[in-house]
């Protein structure tokens, strides 16, 4: 029996059956896990999980970027290589006045190497917050990125934990199927012992019957046995294992989780705390501000730092010493000050403006409509494991009345006091019950896994050992 409790203000989930944390293979070709085990192993392993978090590596290594540019925001250089030609002086002008002979000329049949180096540095000293909120921004989409790692974290482990529960059932329903089959055949043979022997209460109209039953039973056996094969193939692609490899579940019994169940208002409130989308949009929002900022810092001149130097050498000149001559293969030289840079074109700035608080309110109106999203999907989830939890009950009471059922018919038939009829219909009854239970048993525990993630504790319940399955 599943038992919910209202009042209780702890959360606890935990399974009936003891549990083997372990995720093992029972031999070379077939692994056992448990729910929490294939989980574990999903997360480990799946790719989607894998690029999300390489998209918050991205986002991080962004974040290194801007926070290195503010200093040297600008640093740079460059190297030439060639050939220079000598100085023909015709006059042998003195070496220390070669610019003022005008019938010095290069010449060009002997050359020699030649080599420059330049560099640049550009230190920002005052950006009207340009820097600082651009440092603001990326760490915010670290945030943002992060949370959507979590976000398919959970994708991911709801979406496993589904599919074990799958298999729990479709192995539960199997055996029913099994069991099945045992009463049809037993009923065939009882029906044609009492026809042999003349019994004046059976028929070949029952005969008739149970034959119609084992055409039924037969096109049930294809479709339960197909279905356990997709629900294998489901958690083992999910899992990722090799081919040829199978999986079972650690469980015998598809069991119901034990939930306490808290207010509906209660698990509201845990999942706008919670859930990693609304940590998306608190990120994206303060990732959009900053990013105002930046377009603002604009309308401001910034004050920065530069320093720019060069030399060059050619082995067959001569340098001139001369303010105001230079010889551009043999020069050296620096130059540092204080600059200043504004953007003159006030209009693209008002605009790259707008556009940010306009990107800024669409995060913002999506927040509102993500939070009552989030307080409708948990209401949904809260309500149907309501549904589920009535339905387990239900089919579970119907089910203890059906066994009284056939209880009966099997006493007054063995009595010679009952109707094979009866009999045949109180075992169809109590078969149809119980795979309706497994059937009920299954919703019920998809419906706790889905109220775990719209809440944003299915991952927390993992890690704390909380959720416990077979």
């Amino acid at each position: 029996m599943v038992v919910l409790v209202t009042t209780s203000p702890i959360l606890s989930v935990a399974q009936t059956s003891t549990e083997n944390e372990t995720y093992s293979g029972a031999s070379g070709d077939t692994v056992r896990v448990t729910l929490v085990s294939a989980i574990e192993r999903a997360l480990d392993i799946s790719p989607e999980v894998r690029a999300s978090v390489s998209k918050a590596d991205y986002s991080a290594a962004r974040l290194s970027f801007a926070r290195s540019s503010r200093f040297l925001t600008e640093f740079t250089a460059t190297s030439a290589h060639a050939f220079a030609p000598a100085i023909d002086n015709p006059n042998n002008t003195p070496i220390d006045r070669l610019y003022l002979d005008p019938d010095v000329r290069n010449d060009w049949e002997d050359l020699s190497a030649f080599n420059r180096v330049e560099f640049e540095a550009l230190q920002p000293l005052w950006t009207w917050g340009q820097l600082g909120s651009s440092i603001k921004a990326a760490k915010a989409g670290v945030e943002v990125d992060e949370a959507g790692t979590r976000m398919t974290a959970d994708d991911v482990a709801a979406r496993t934990g589904e599919l074990y529960y799958g298999l729990l059932l479709a192995d539960a329903l199997g055996r029913l199927t099994r069991e099945a089959g045992d009463i049809v055949d037993q009923a065939k043979e009882e029906i044609d012992r009492l026809l042999e022997e003349g019994d004046p209460d059976v028929d070949y109209a029952d005969l008739f019957q149970v034959q119609i039953t084992e055409q039924e039973f037969l096109q049930r056996v294809i479709e339960v046995e197909e279905s356990r094969k997709l629900a294998r193939a489901g958690l083992s692609r999910q899992l990722f294992l090799p081919e040829g490899q199978s999986i079972d579940p650690n469980a015998v019994v598809l069991d119901p989780i034990e939930l306490t169940l808290l207010s509906l208002e209660s698990y509201q409130q845990m999942a706008l705390q919670l859930r990693p989308e609304l940590d998306q949009v608190s990120a994206g929002i303060s990732a959009r501000d900053a990013l105002v900022d930046v377009a603002r810092s604009d309308y401001y001149p910034k004050l920065f730092l530069g320093v720019n130097g060069k030399w060059s050498y050619a082995d067959n000149r001569e340098r001139q010493r001369n303010p105001y001559v230079s010889d551009p293969f043999l020069s050296r030289g620096i130059r540092a000050g204080l600059g200043m840079r504004i953007n003159l074109n006030v209009a693209q700035t008002r605009a790259k403006v707008e556009q940010a608080e306009a990107q800024r309110s669409e995060v913002r109106f999506q927040g509102d409509a993500l939070r009552q999203l989030v307080l409708f999907e948990v209401e949904e989830a809260y309500r149907k494991v309501l549904i589920a939890f009535a339905a387990v009950s239900s089919r579970e009471e119907a089910l203890l009345i059906s066994k009284k059922w056939l209880r009966d018919e099997q006493i007054n038939f063995d009595l010679d006091l009952g109707d094979t009829e009866n009999l045949v219909k109180a075992v169809q009854g109590n078969l149809t019950l119980q795979a309706q239970r497994e059937e009920a048993v299954h919703d019920y525990n998809v419906a706790v896994i889905r109220l775990l993630r719209q809440t944003g504790q299915l991952m927390s319940a993992i890690k704390d050992g909380t959720l416990l399955g077979l």
